[in-house]
């Protein structure tokens, strides 16, 4: 069972600004080994269809395939302009949302180092600030979303001075606020124990950390605890880091280890135990009449859809048009008319306000770290009663090309064959 996804509303800009040219022309005839008038139809195309989605920052559910699953996103447009655009839609909304899905702990952000790429990093440090991080080391991340930048020093900064005491003492000398100490660098205990005597300058200010990076990081910090409050440093907080995902922190965090901050990386920016989301762009209407696929494990359900939800109760899987259930509040919202975004994007806080709202509303089992149990989402009656009828459309029509191949093999043996 998968946990409970959050879904992100795609880069619409990039969309309205769709434009076919020249040179894109050409790009395309030399990548297909075509010459450039073969595709000359598609010149000056660009997007002019509508997109509903799901507001960002709303939680949505995982399911198993065909009907469980939640329609995230609605594009309708010219079938060229739906089919270009599908894999950078795909993309924006797999990464992000798996992104995302992990980042809901109250942590810092430190993996763009790891991340695949600096978009990437850029969208973890957002995706994790939307979900309850408190801060980013990605500094161009914090200054362009007005984010708290969050960090330490580097080993490599310890190791290019005689011993730990001088590489503190000149780390802290031009900082005017609290500073944070590397203490692994050689041996843990003796880190904690320098770090405390430069931290127990008077001027030094409140808010001061040492991180450990490395070792059992819960008996570690037991021990610098226990070292810190010994030499009066009460108020030094503890960072842990290196190798921590929400696992990793929700066993720290029952075991009631002394740590302050969980600065993760690696495993929450790459998704290291779900390296991806099989998520699908599908069509479900042509021309004003609904289509669905039949193939082995990836049946979709026909029609223009809505999702319904219900204080207390499962979301409803409905069509556009139907009737909404009593009490519910419909959460695909039209962010997209004739090529152009309808409105501005949502604040980063309101993002986050819309999740926090959502995670508080799910049922406790589904907010485990551990074998979560999310709610399911049910299909409406209406859309029940037109995937079948689609579906026996399908068979119908199936049944009837098999029927005339059939008598048409017949025919040519009769043809073939004659006297012994």
């Amino acid at each position: 069972m998968s946990p409970p996804v959050l879904r992100l509303v795609p880069r619409c800009c990039v969309l309205s600004g769709l434009r076919v040219g020249p040179e894109d022309v050409s790009a395309f005839a030399a990548a297909l080994h075509r010459p450039p008038r073969d595709l000359e139809s598609l010149l000056g195309l660009r997007f002019t269809g509508s997109v509903r989605a799901v507001p960002e920052g709303r939680i949505v559910l995982a399911g198993e395939p065909l009907l469980e699953v939640t329609p995230l996103l609605e594009v309708t447009a010219p079938l060229p302009q739906a089919q270009l655009a599908e894999t950078y839609v795909l993309n924006q909304v797999n990464h992000q949302t798996l992104i995302a899905s992990k980042a809901e702990h109250p942590v810092v952000d430190f993996s763009l180092r790891r991340t695949h790429g600096p978009q990437a990093g850029f969208q973890a440090a957002r995706l994790g600030a939307m979900t309850g991080f408190a801060g980013t080391s990605n500094v161009a991340a914090a200054t362009a979303l007005g984010l708290p930048a969050v960090g330490t020093m580097a080993h490599s900064y310890v190791e290019a001075f005689e011993g730990e005491e001088e590489a503190f003492h000149a780390f802290a000398r031009p900082h005017p606020g609290p500073v944070t100490f590397l203490v692994d660098t050689y041996d843990t205990e003796e880190g904690v124990r320098v770090a405390a005597r430069v931290l127990r300058d008077p001027d030094r200010g409140p808010g001061c950390a040492v991180r450990l990076d490395s070792g059992d990081p819960g008996a570690l910090a037991v021990r610098t605890r226990s070292l810190l409050d010994e030499a009066g440093l009460a108020d030094v907080r503890i960072t842990v880091s290196g190798g921590l995902d929400e696992y990793a922190v929700d066993d720290l965090v029952r075991s009631g280890a002394p740590v302050d901050v969980y600065a993760v990386g690696t495993r929450v920016g790459v998704s290291a135990d779900a390296p991806y989301l099989d998520s699908v762009y599908k069509m479900v209407e042509y021309e004003g009449r609904p289509v669905m696929k039949l193939s082995s494990a990836k049946v979709t359900a026909p029609g223009r859809k809505q999702v319904f939800r219900r204080p207390g109760d499962a979301d409803v899987i409905g069509l556009a048009d139907e009737p909404p259930p009593r009490n519910s509040e419909p959460l695909l919202e039209t962010v997209m008319r004739h090529g152009q975004r309808t409105g501005s994007r949502p604040a980063l806080r309101e993002c986050r306000e819309r999740f926090t709202a959502d995670l508080a509303a799910l049922p406790s089992a589904a907010r485990r770290i551990r074998a979560p149990v999310p709610p399911r989402a049910t299909v409406s009656e209406q859309l029940g009663t037109l995937t079948e009828r689609v579906r026996r459309r399908i068979a119908e029509r199936t049944d009837s090309s098999a029927a005339r191949r059939a008598v048409s093999t017949r025919r040519a043996a009769s043809r073939t064959s004659g006297p012994g």
